[in-house]
């Protein structure tokens, strides 16, 4: 494994778009980061510079202690997931798991070896004469990771690698890749635009916006301490709730306050809280607990709320917030900011 490093790697594309702005990130020997943004981010592009796969205009990679701007993709000792798969149709499992060691001209009985350790760890062995087209999704997944274990890189790049699972699917194959990765402890990237995947998955997350990095750090510090009101609403599900301060009575007009649906309680507020009243528009009940759409004047709000609580659509009721759990952020840049005075 090998720790990767961005030193204001930089990319403008022949018609002027800038894909990624002076991205400065080192990810650590073992570590699993996750990119994640929303569709042209820049996250993807990121990636495949790692790979090799796109030009870097300005800046280093470096893949350990070595610059890798100008190292072949099959150099460069890594190996990528790709979203689609990208097996060999004709080919059976194990033919598929054995392709990439054969053209690096390893010898039959270590190729065999990797192959069954492989399938051991995926849980292919019993499929290792079958084609692509005999699999389920989640197999050939398997199967695509598979291919990237084998070759014992110095990092693994996946690229979106559940996006084309159903919802259940992807629950239980993210779980297996985790576990893959804590075992093998190999350096990893994934690219994904899923919050939650990136929640669950990440020992940190990169969260990036039009080429940007706009934070780095841990599941837990993105969502308690977001840097900004874009980082504040993409990361959670639901997003974080902002509003003008002044609705709250709190702050200036310059501020902007922000507070999680599950922060939100019925009722009037006591000492140390901040309330109000809003109308309910729509109750989604899910299971152990409830989201309760609320209208506050022209804004919308979600509440995160027990099952036990009693809101009605078509009412109106009290609300309240403790101010431990308000985040304060400055109108002009959406920057976090020190609460008000």
């Amino acid at each position: 494994m090998a720790a990767i490093r961005f030193d204001g790697v930089t990319k403008i594309y022949g018609d002027g778009t800038l894909a990624v702005d002076a991205l400065d990130l080192a990810i650590e020997e073992g570590e699993f980061m996750v990119f994640v943004g929303p569709s042209g981010c820049g996250k993807t592009t990121a990636l495949r510079m790692v790979a090799g796969l796109e030009q870097i205009t300005g800046g280093t990679i470096l893949i350990g202690e070595r610059p890798v701007n100008h190292v072949s993709p099959k150099d460069r000792d890594i190996a990528m997931v790709f979203q689609n798969y990208a097996l060999y149709p004709h080919m059976t499992v194990a033919q598929n798991l054995a392709f990439g060691l054969k053209l690096k001209k390893i010898s039959k009985a270590e190729i065999a070896r990797r192959v069954r350790d492989a399938a051991a760890v995926l849980d292919l062995e019993q499929h290792l004469q079958r084609k692509p087209k005999a699999l389920s999704g989640g197999q050939r997944q398997r199967v695509a990771l598979g291919r990237a274990i084998v070759r014992e890189p110095a990092a693994f790049l996946m690229d979106e690698p559940l996006s084309n699972l159903d919802a259940a699917l992807r629950v239980q194959t993210r779980g297996e890749i985790l576990k893959l990765q804590k075992r093998l402890g190999t350096t990893t990237i994934y690219v994904t635009h899923d919050q939650v995947e990136a929640m669950t998955m990440g020992d940190r997350i990169a969260v990036m916006c039009e080429g940007r990095l706009l934070q780095l750090g841990t599941p837990e510090q993105l969502y308690t301490r977001p840097a900004n009101t874009f980082v504040a609403t993409f990361i959670g599900s639901p997003a974080m709730n902002v509003i003008p301060a002044p609705v709250l009575k709190l702050g200036s007009d310059a501020s902007l306050v922000g507070f999680r649906p599950e922060h939100i309680r019925v009722g009037s507020a006591q000492n140390g809280s901040v309330g109000f009243e809003a109308g309910v528009e729509v109750v989604e009940y899910l299971g152990d607990e409830k989201l309760a759409h609320l209208r506050l004047g022209e804004l919308s709000l979600v509440a995160k709320l027990p099952v036990a609580e009693r809101v009605e659509p078509g009412t109106a009721a009290a609300f309240a917030v403790s101010r431990e759990a308000l985040l304060f952020f400055a109108a002009d840049t959406g920057f976090l900011a020190d609460p008000p005075a």
